[in-house]
């Protein structure tokens, strides 16, 4: 008969910290044993008393932890199918442990009997150093080798697995990005042994040098990035007079402004970003504005969680479903392959959705006349309403502007004509993968930058326009 497998957790630290009959179990000669690695005190005991495997070549060969993971299960169920077995990991062998979650699958699907003794998990020694009661705040357990992105860190954080001067490296910069440089940071090495490290320094003080097999960080800050956000201004909602007069409607214009106020920061950008060369202060700026708007929707879900509706997480909760739902080809079966497809398979699913008889319906009444425009031509072109190429486009706008010609001294009737040719351009704009609201944008903002140095600081009275056609040319070729 294959196995009985047994795994053991050797503890956080010696090899005194393991009850006396796991210790005489694990000495058993009789029974092979694997170490995770050989690079543990209680291992280290162990290897003084008995011949044992180690992983240790595996990690020296393997490509990804991956591999090494695998190659440790494999080698534990092939000595586990010529009979008994042991397989001892470092701290808990219930955490933070794969490859104890892999012998246990493959040896459930080969009906091999697993017997595990849990241990004592460096989190228990954490948990008594830091005298943190995770009922009490909460608590979260990170590895340091692959962070979560968002990262959250609104409850006290332990980090683990930093191991390497690359590793340790990457958590620090990592947590520079959401905290302050003087963030305390405990540095908690060697739990449980003499020698043991427990140590507050500034996270701008922590060193990749430190990286070690027993090394683990804690921080509590003050909530920082979203969570922190979102406590900021529950906070200013309850404490400061202004943010207590504020309503959904007397937002309303901090909304609209705060909008136009990114899409100058998006103006800013190259045209071709995120490609290219980044340009810093751009993204600077572009960086301040998204968190003005951002604002703005938090401020909302605030008054709305007042009013008993919803609060912020539903919205994030009900735009991340809205996601998956209209993108069948990325999270099911559908097929996508170009972009075009995407939105009009969107379309379709929107008009299914909300029951409309028109894809134009739901199109706001009160979108700005271009960006109306623009959306009402997206919409039908996901029908096939569409010119097949630009060529068309540009004959009906030499149409127009002949209509417009035609329109005579009929302020109406230029009107419409006017409108007519507006339209087609913004048409046209679309074919050329061009938002017509960020080129006449563009336009507006090279139109007073030139004009501005046709100025010159001083007044116009008195030039021809010959002469004020000669600055702007100047103007123009000063840009480049």
């Amino acid at each position: 008969m294959s196995g009985p497998i047994l795994i053991a957790g050797l503890g956080p630290a010696g090899i005194d910290r393991i009850p006396a009959e796991m210790v005489a179990r694990l000495g058993d000669p009789a029974v092979p044993l694997v170490l995770r690695t050989r690079h543990h005190p209680a291992a280290e005991a162990l290897l003084m008393q008995r011949d044992a495997v180690t992983g240790d070549d595996i990690y020296e060969t393997a490509e990804s932890f991956d591999e090494v993971y695998e190659g440790l299960a494999g080698r534990v169920l092939d000595l586990a199918a010529d009979g008994p077995v042991m397989f001892a990991v470092p701290g808990s062998a219930v955490v933070a442990e794969r490859s104890v979650a892999m012998v246990r699958a493959e040896a459930r699907r080969r009906k091999i009997p697993v017997e595990v003794f849990a241990g004592e998990s460096f989190l228990d020694l954490v948990l008594q150093r830091i005298e943190v009661d995770p009922f009490e705040h909460g608590i979260q357990v990170l590895d340091g080798r692959g962070l979560p992105h968002p990262l959250l860190l609104h409850l006290p954080t332990v980090i683990g697995q930093v191991d390497t001067p690359l590793v340790l490296g990457d958590v620090r910069d990592a947590l520079l990005r959401v905290l302050v440089p003087e963030t305390p940071i405990t540095l908690l090495d060697g739990l449980g042994e003499d020698s043991e490290r427990v140590e507050e320094i500034s996270l701008a003080d922590l060193d990749p040098a430190d990286a070690g097999l027993r090394l683990s960080l804690f921080l509590h800050p003050e909530a920082p990035g979203w969570p922190g956000l979102i406590r900021t201004n529950d906070r200013l909602r309850a404490e400061c007079p202004w943010d207590r007069k504020q309503t959904h409607h007397t937002l309303a214009r901090h909304l609209l402004e705060e909008a136009h106020e990114t899409l100058e920061a998006i103006d800013a950008l190259p045209a071709e970003a995120p490609g290219g060369e980044p340009d810093v202060p751009a993204y600077v700026e572009l960086e301040e504005e998204l968190g003005d708007l951002l604002l703005q929707v938090v401020f909302h879900a605030t008054l709305a969680s007042e009013a008993g509706m919803f609060d912020v997480e539903e919205v994030a909760e009900g735009i991340r479903r809205k996601l998956v739902h209209r993108h069948p080809h990325v999270f099911g079966e559908a097929q996508a392959h170009t972009a075009e497809h995407v939105m009009a398979n969107w379309e379709q699913q929107k008009k299914a959705e909300k029951e409309r008889d028109s894809l134009l319906d739901g199109v706001p009444a009160g979108l700005p006349a271009l960006a109306k425009a623009l959306e009402l031509q997206s919409r039908a072109a996901t029908a096939g309403f569409d010119w097949p190429d630009v060529t068309g486009v540009l004959d009906k706008v030499v149409e127009e502007a002949g209509e417009l010609v035609d329109a005579g001294d009929d302020l109406e009737y230029r009107r419409h004509e006017l409108g007519d040719l507006l339209f087609t351009l913004v048409n046209l704009a679309r074919h050329l993968g061009v938002d017509p609201e960020q080129a006449l944008r563009s336009a507006n903002t090279r139109f007073e930058r030139r004009f501005r140095t046709v100025e010159d600081g001083g007044t116009l009275s008195g030039l021809t326009i010959e002469e004020m056609d000669r600055r702007w040319e100047a103007a123009k070729h000063d840009e480049g």
